[in-house]
C-alpha cells in the first residue's frame, strides 16, 4: 500500500490556515497537479467536490473526492470518488506555541490486483501530493 506523508509549520494562525485548506477551491493556488476543482454539493462532512489534475501528457484526469471526517481547527479526512487512483488523505492541524500552525498532511492506496503494479509510480505521485505543502506554507506566509 503507497503511503507518503508530510508536516510544515506556518507562520500562520490556526483559523486562517485550516480555513484556507479547508476551502477546497483554493487547491490550484497551491497543489501544483490541480487543474481545477469546484465544491458541489455539502460542507464539513459529506462535502463532495469536482476536481481535475493534470494526467499523462497534460491531460485532465478526474480526481473528485468527498470529505469523510471534518472538525473544525483540527482536521480534514477525504477519500477520492473518481480516477484511476482512489487515495485516501488526511490534513491534521495542530496551534504552535508562536500563534503558527502546524500542518500534518498523510496520503494511503489500497491497490488492488492489477494496480499493484502502478505502487511505484503511484508513490511517487503521493510524494509530490504531500510535498506541496511546502508550497501552502509559501502561499499563506506570503499573504
Amino acid at each position: 500500500m503507497p503511503h507518503a506523508e508530510n508536516e510544515v509549520t506556518i507562520a500562520r494562525p490556526l483559523d486562517e490556515v485550516f480555513a484556507f485548506v479547508s476551502d477546497g477551491e483554493t487547491a490550484p493556488r497551491w497543489r501544483s497537479a490541480v487543474i481545477d476543482v469546484e465544491r458541489v454539493s455539502g460542507d464539513g462532512a459529506g462535502a463532495a467536490y469536482r476536481q481535475g489534475v493534470k494526467g499523462p501528457f497534460g491531460r485532465r484526469v478526474a480526481a473528485d473526492y468527498e470529505i469523510t471526517d471534518y472538525e473544525p481547527g483540527r482536521l480534514i479526512a477525504f477519500r477520492a470518488t473518481a480516477g484511476p487512483v482512489r487515495p485516501e488523505g488526511r490534513y491534521e492541524f495542530t496551534a504552535a506555541g508562536d500563534g503558527s500552525t502546524r500542518v500534518r498532511f498523510a496520503l494511503s492506496c489500497d491497490l488492488t490486483g492489477p494496480q499493484r503494479l502502478m505502487a511505484p509510480m503511484v508513490g511517487k505521485s503521493m510524494r509530490g501530493e504531500v510535498a506541496n505543502l511546502d508550497r501552502l506554507k509559501s502561499v499563506l506566509e506570503a499573504s
